[in-house]
């Protein structure tokens, strides 16, 4: 899709400014659960889903103490809260290359914002680990606190209303297509990101 103009930026965080890998998280709680790593690996890389429980944790309805315990009785493990946690939270690899730059030439030109499907577990880590890239944001939404997740047009619509702009004015980058149409939906431009250089694209159009 061809960007025409924006009074504002909307950024997703994970695999847009923010590298995650959840096999490290698979990695993890196989060394944790003390057996055959490989064999427990690809149980969990089978049975991890983004279900239901998944977008309740994401949206704040239970707490992770809960949504962890739906998951050792799917891995069929037996593992400690914290070492759920420790796992959960192996997941950040780093920033996305060049996206550090990218944000900080554009944050000169128009206002920044993120929004990010989380929870409360990752925002405390990425929020810290990650201050630096994420000071360009102006404001980041995060499902866990709004209650709210992407792709659902009530989501766009509350985050639209916060930033105070038209919708047709906010250029969204989002690496999961199902996320691209649900904005496309609600009336934002959206960019479909597969690497740093779409996003490079996306601000040389605008001429940002």
């Amino acid at each position: 899709m061809q960007v025409t103009g924006a009074d504002a930026l909307l950024f997703d965080l994970g695999r847009v400014v923010i590298d995650i890998d959840f096999n490290r998280a698979f990695a993890c709680w196989a060394a944790h659960a003390r057996c055959d790593h490989k064999l427990i690996e690809r149980r969990f890389a089978e049975r991890f889903r983004q279900d239901i429980s998944y977008r309740r944790h994401e949206t704040g309805q239970i707490d992770s103490r809960e949504y962890f315990a739906g998951l050792q009785a799917a891995f069929e493990i037996e593992i400690s809260h914290e070492q759920f946690l420790d796992g959960w939270n192996a997941i950040f690899v780093g920033e996305m290359p060049g996206m550090a730059e990218l944000l900080a030439r554009a944050a000169r030109r128009v206002p920044l914002y993120a929004f990010t499907n989380t929870n409360r577990d990752h925002e405390r880590v990425w929020s810290q680990r990650f201050s630096g890239v994420l000071g360009n944001f102006k404001h980041i939404y995060v499902s866990s606190t709004i209650g709210l997740r992407k792709p659902d047009a009530a989501a766009y619509d509350h985050v639209v209303q916060a930033i105070g702009v038209p919708a047709a004015r906010i250029v969204f980058f989002d690496d999961v297509r199902e996320n691209i149409d649900g904005a496309r939906a609600r009336g934002l431009q959206a960019v479909h990101v597969r690497s740093s250089a779409d996003v490079a694209n996306a601000l040389a159009a605008l001429a940002l």
